[in-house]
């Protein structure tokens, strides 16, 4: 998000239960983290499991994409809905000097994981000037920065194209504008009709994204290097969820307007990591 990036994958869809659809891993994936937000309506997210990020970013502009909202860590913008869920929920209000609210999770300091399957069950928001996102930073962020510390975007939607999600990566020299990105369009329908799996399965050789199980973007570690980039996806990283509001993944055209009706959720069934179970 933050001129980050996220990823996507999925394993095989079995029985449903009162959340919709679970994920059945194949055998060679061995689950090493999970959140599936049983929490009481109401509460916040699992304080054990996520941070919440407050604010406008480090610097005050928007978390570097001039962003519009205000992050918190009130019920009001991120907290479980009693029935399996957690919402994070972007409101128009004045808060501070934005008019706009809405929250942003992640694990650092918590979970972090190298290589493996990061995956999550998302039903997103459909409306112009809207940003969910699911992805993972680098952690050494602190020391080196961004975007060398890498970026794995799972999931980028744009509120005003909400039948596409967009896969990418990010890295020293491709970032921003320049990221490996790939979309993903829907046949029918909305990313905001009903939920989907976003995943990305993780090697030291390649990065592949899926949406409900169907692969769309592999990118290689043999095709970043010898177009003259760096892979830097070989180090632990921390998972992120956030609904931004406004901001330059946007353009002029996606920007939030008078129509956008206001409040909108992003709606995450479970967020699982796994590790891939050595051969014998």
């Amino acid at each position: 998000m933050p001129t980050f990036a996220r990823l996507a994958v999925l394993v095989g869809l079995s029985a449903c239960g009162p959340s919709g659809p679970t994920v059945s891993p194949p055998t060679e994936w061995q689950l090493s983290w999970a959140d599936e937000f049983d929490g009481a309506a109401g509460t916040l997210p699992d304080a054990a499991r996520w941070v919440l990020q407050t604010g406008t970013g480090p610097n005050g502009d928007g978390w570097g994409n001039n962003e519009l909202q205000t992050y918190t860590a009130r019920p009001e913008n991120v907290a479980h809905d009693g029935e399996g869920h957690l919402v994070i929920t972007a409101r128009r209000e004045r808060f501070g000097n934005r008019e706009y609210t809405s929250a942003r999770i992640n694990t650092q300091g918590l979970f972090t994981q190298t290589y493996g399957r990061l995956e999550a069950r998302i039903k997103v928001p459909a409306a112009k000037g809207l940003w969910p996102a699911f992805w993972a930073l680098g952690a050494d962020i602190t020391e080196v920065g961004w975007p060398r510390c890498g970026e794995i975007d799972v999931l980028e939607v744009r509120g005003h194209q909400p039948s596409s999600v967009i896969a990418s990566l990010h890295g020293p020299e491709y970032f921003g504008g320049g990221a490996i990105s790939k979309r993903f369009t829907l046949e029918g329908g909305t990313f905001a009709d009903d939920f989907h799996v976003f995943a990305a399965e993780w090697d030291p050789s390649r990065i592949a994204f899926s949406v409900d199980g169907e692969v769309f973007q592999t990118v290689t570690a043999r095709s970043v290097v010898s177009g003259g980039r760096t892979w830097v996806f070989d180090d632990p990283f921390f998972i992120i969820l956030n609904l931004a509001v406004g901001g330059t993944f946007l353009t002029p055209t996606g920007q939030p307007d008078a129509n956008t009706v206001f409040p909108q959720a992003l709606t995450i069934d479970f967020v699982r990591a796994y590790t891939r179970v050595p051969s014998r």
